[in-house]
């Protein structure tokens, strides 16, 4: 090759790289312009709805820099660049899911690190769920793998709880191999990742060994988080109540409590099983973890009007359980509503209180400087049936609907428009300079000495006609 050769093509390497560099920046849009006001956007009229902080009112909510600057009763619009009207509405913190299965893109069948698991956000924010919890998808060995797929790349915040299986949730041959369960790697790796990696989860496992949960136990240890456990089989060998007496810890978090397989149901008086109630007495969690086989009418319904609640509701998404009686998120809430608990409780359980047992404080509220996930919700009122696992419905006369979703402060899901403008409005609402502030959307340049009203397109191959002056 000639030296003429190599100094075209470095020209060329260079003019590429510049103009990727600009298209990129193109993307970002040039800086924004100074919002010398209170509020970016201003939530109008809705009813908040926030455990942590009590409150359950009436309220306004502005939100500046992504994170939440007020919440109180009239607050002025005229302080803010955008105000939504949310009247009719509640206003609730965003929703965590605490237990999902979204390790996709590996390619491998069968597999909760594969083809079983769901890309968070074609999912969650439709829901009002910002924050998810994978619960063990992967193990110490596959983290890194999960963490460059989904955690760095997704608008929902996802967190791990990092499976005491090294090779993760990939089929029992996996998760029944013994010598693949190391607590002192595992907790090493978790440290390894404060604030990302918040739980040890043991699951599936078929054998009558306590291996599993005593070595998730000594990672939660070292890593100061806490172990969920997702029973498996059950054996006579380890009777729940001796998991939830003698190894678990307070803290500690025991998934699908609502099942029935593994002796969470007094089989005599349909109440909560004594394992339940030291549960409730000791600290340890109960979370539902509905899924595709971990929710029975028979059992949540005697076990709730009993008294017994619980701690958090999640789903156990992946892509068995999505199409079947879990749906998502707010349909496990519906039947917990269903069966007598009211819209405040089932927000505590989908907000502060997973939150609180995986020691993420921050999340879950709407405090003045958090993070302004927030979620807007609507009651829809008739005659709807909610599935369990056997395929049995019980219906409902409520159903909560996601209407708008706020991740950081900036608009990523809004099912009916409510914070767009009229397709015919002569102008924007709000000073279109600054939507990035407040919305992920595209607003359309109307009005705009840069823009068209009605923006025109070419065929493929068709010369682009020039813009008018």
């Amino acid at each position: 090759m000639t030296a003429k050769y190599f100094v075209h093509a470095i020209l060329g390497c260079l003019i590429l790289c510049s103009t990727i560099g600009i298209a990129q920046e193109g993307r970002r849009g040039p800086p924004l312009p100074a919002n010398p006001l209170a509020y970016d956007l201003l939530l109008r009229g809705g009813h908040v709805l926030d455990d942590k902080n009590k409150i359950d009112a009436m309220r306004d909510v502005g939100i500046k820099d992504g994170k939440v600057a007020a919440v109180g009763a009239n607050l002025n619009p005229k302080d803010a660049l955008k105000t939504i009207d949310v009247t009719g509405l509640y206003v609730t913190p965003g929703l965590i899911d605490l237990h999902v299965h979204v390790f996709a893109g590996t390619g491998e069948r069968g597999s909760y690190a594969g083809d079983l698991s769901v890309y968070p956000d074609g999912f969650t924010l439709r829901n009002g769920v910002t924050t998810v919890v994978d619960a063990g998808s992967s193990g110490l060995r596959n983290f890194d793998d999960f963490k460059d797929k989904i955690i760095d790349r997704s608008t929902t915040r996802v967190l791990s709880m990092l499976n005491i299986v090294g090779a993760g949730m990939r089929g029992s041959k996996y998760e029944d191999n013994l010598e693949d369960m190391d607590g002192k790697l595992t907790g090493e790796k978790a440290r390894q990742f404060p604030g990302v990696i918040v739980g040890i989860k043991s699951a599936h496992f078929t054998g009558p060994e306590w291996k599993p949960y005593d070595q998730a136990v000594i990672a939660g240890n070292i890593a100061n988080i806490p172990v969920m456990i997702d029973y498996g089989t059950r054996r006579t060998e380890r009777p729940l109540l001796d998991l939830v007496s003698k190894h678990l810890r307070p803290g500690d978090i025991y998934t699908h409590c609502f099942s029935g397989l593994r002796g969470e149901q007094n089989s005599e008086t349909g109440l909560a099983s004594e394992a339940l109630l030291v549960m409730k007495k000791r600290g340890i969690y109960c979370d539902v973890g509905h899924g595709g086989g971990s929710f029975a009418w028979t059992v949540a319904t005697p076990i709730l009007k009993g008294g017994y609640l619980p701690d958090s509701i999640s789903t156990d998404l992946h892509v068995g359980s999505m199409n079947n009686g879990m749906k998502d998120l707010l349909n496990v809430a519906d039947k917990l509503m269903v069966i007598g608990e009211t819209i405040p409780q089932v927000v505590a359980q989908m907000t502060s209180h997973p939150a609180h047992e995986i020691k993420q404080e921050q999340l879950g509220n709407l405090s003045v400087g958090s993070g302004a996930d927030v979620a807007v919700l609507s009651v829809e009122t008739g005659s709807f049936g909610f599935v369990d696992m056997y395929n049995t419905k019980m219906l409902g006369t409520k159903k909560l609907v996601c209407e708008l979703t706020l991740r950081d402060g900036k608009v990523v899901y809004d099912l009916n428009g409510m914070s767009a403008d009229m397709w015919d409005a002569k102008d924007h609402s709000a000073d279109a300079r600054q939507s990035r502030r407040w919305t992920t959307f595209n607003e359309r340049p109307y009005a705009s000495p840069h823009g068209q009203r009605f923006p025109q397109s070419s065929p493929v191959g068709e010369p682009i006609p020039p813009t008018p002056k």
